[in-house]
C-alpha cells in the first residue's frame, strides 16, 4: 500500500493522533481529523501553526505513519463549523448531560482540522 493510501485509510480509523510528542483526541470527518482544545478539554499541542506533523497509529497500537498535515482553525457558525462539530460532539465521550458543548466550544474553545498534505516526497512512514 502506498503512503497516501496508508494515510488515508489510518485517517478513517484514527481516535488518538500524535502531534509534537503528544496525543491528540480526534475524529475522522471525511479525509481529516478534526479536534477540540480548550478549558476542560486538551490542551492545545501547537496547533496555531499552519502545518504540523501528524503520527497516526496503526491496530498494532504502534506508530504506522507520519505525514505533514495543514492546520485550520474554524470559525463558530462557519460552513465548515456546522460540518464537523455534529461529528466531534457525537463522538465526545463523557459529557455531562447540562453542558451545552457546542457553546462552550464557540466560547472557551479552538475547533480544528488536520488535512494531509497529500505531498508523496514528504510522506514517511512511522516506526
Amino acid at each position: 500500500m502506498s503512503s497516501p493510501e496508508l494515510i488515508a485509510e489510518a485517517v478513517k480509523k484514527a481516535a488518538v493522533a500524535w502531534i509534537g510528542g503528544r496525543p491528540l483526541w480526534c475524529v475522522p470527518v471525511g479525509e481529516s481529523l478534526a479536534t477540540v482544545v480548550g478549558p476542560r478539554e486538551q490542551p492545545d499541542p501547537g496547533l496555531t501553526a499552519s502545518t504540523v506533523d501528524v503520527t497516526l497509529r496503526g491496530d498494532h497500537g504502534g506508530a504506522i505513519v507520519t505525514f505533514p498535515a495543514t492546520v485550520e482553525r474554524l470559525s463558530p457558525g462557519g460552513e465548515r463549523w456546522e460540518e464537523v462539530v455534529p461529528t466531534l460532539t457525537q463522538k465526545r465521550l463523557n459529557l455531562p448531560g447540562t453542558d451545552d458543548t457546542v457553546a462552550r466550544w464557540t466560547a472557551e474553545c479552538a475547533v480544528y482540522t488536520l488535512a494531509p498534505l497529500g505531498q508523496g516526497e514528504q510522506l514517511t512512514p512511522g516506526d
